[in-house]
């Protein structure tokens, strides 16, 4: 007579996290492992550049003017408008350009990439190149993930750029903002580790972006109807962690790199 097993609530996600990093954990070991999948590589970085530019750069350009807008706003009524482009220009470069790359990648090429491994799945066709002895973590899962983080490096600083414009722009033509002033402020209160901890982010999303579309896309439920509930469930996983490391990364951020003349 067999006894039933008593299930413990929360195991389930527990085991699901648990793969996740187990998950990233290989794709961290298998990057330095040859053969290397260059064509692979340069072929999914197109394809997540060429989906996820432009609409990050639509999306940067009113992000920008609403933080800039916002911000001078508060900044006029407290008296500190002088310091308007400052505030503004680390809003967005510091939170909003990171967070701006990563969702929209998740967004856009992660759920592609998820749909495409999971469709594979349901076919068997893992199971079909694990039989011929080739890794479908190594061929197809690690060209993605670093992609992903690759775009997301690289589109955080033109997003930067575009959204400081757009919020220099808004500020000097709507808010009668000067540019000296703007200028001044931002020199007076960025400093370098500024910018560093942006790409040290958008580095981290753009990999967890990639890891999660990737661990839902391998372990899809059968049929279609699975197929598309994982990539829903990467979207909304991937933003649920982006925002938790993101208040992570800041916490220490603020801790660790004392303000600029402090």
């Amino acid at each position: 007579m067999t006894t039933p097993q008593m299930s413990v609530p929360g195991a389930a996600a527990l085991r699901q996290t648990g793969r996740l990093f187990a998950l990233a954990g290989t794709v961290l070991a298998m990057t330095f492992r040859r053969p290397f999948q260059l064509r692979e590589l340069i072929q999914q970085f197109w394809f997540i550049a060429s989906v996820a530019i432009l609409p990050t750069m639509l999306v940067s350009i009113p992000f920008g003017a609403v933080i800039s807008l916002q911000v001078g706003s508060l900044a006029k009524q407290l008296g500190a408008q002088s310091l308007t482009g400052g505030a503004s220009v680390l809003a967005v470069v510091q939170q909003a350009s990171p967070l701006i790359v990563a969702l929209l990648i998740s967004g856009a090429a992660g759920s592609a990439i998820c749909a495409d491994l999971g469709s594979r799945t349901i076919r068997e066709e893992m199971d079909a190149m694990e039989v011929m002895g080739v890794s479908p973590i190594q061929r197809l899962v690690v060209p993605r993930v670093l992609a992903c983080t690759a775009v997301a490096v690289l589109l955080n600083g033109l997003v930067s750029v575009v959204g400081v414009a757009g919020g220099y722009f808004f500020n000097v033509a709507l808010q009668d903002g000067t540019p000296g002033a703007y200028l001044a402020s931002f020199s007076a209160l960025a400093q370098l580790p500024d910018l560093y901890v942006s790409e040290l982010k958008a580095l981290i999303f753009g990999f967890i972006a990639g890891v999660v579309a990737s661990y839902r896309g391998l372990n899809p439920r059968p049929g279609p109807k699975g197929v598309g509930d994982a990539v829903n469930q990467s979207v909304v996983v991937t933003f649920l962690l982006l925002f938790f490391v993101n208040l992570v990364m800041t916490a220490i951020y603020l801790e660790v790199v004392p303000p600029k003349g402090a």
